[in-house]
């Protein structure tokens, strides 16, 4: 399922603990219903985002690995 992120989030060439705490961030900056596209490649934010995502209450929708670049589109539920 393909959904259009409303907003997007480059933390390329940044490693932990920096995708998280900007992800955070961001997702506490947007209202329900948005959808942030998370890019990263720091392989720890294949564990990290998805507790991030469900310790904040959010829903993970889709996460795409391609090239080294991990894409974790995140829908705000709160």
């Amino acid at each position: 399922m393909f959904v259009e992120p409303t907003h997007k989030l480059d933390v390329l060439g940044h490693y932990c603990p920096v995708p998280v705490s900007q992800a955070k961030k961001a997702l506490g900056k947007l209202t329900k219903g948005s959808v942030l596209m998370v890019i990263a490649d720091d392989p720890e934010t294949m564990h990290d985002m998805p507790i991030l995502v469900d310790r904040l209450g959010h829903n993970l929708i889709e996460v795409q690995r391609v090239s080294g670049e991990f894409k974790f589109i995140i829908e705000v539920c709160i």
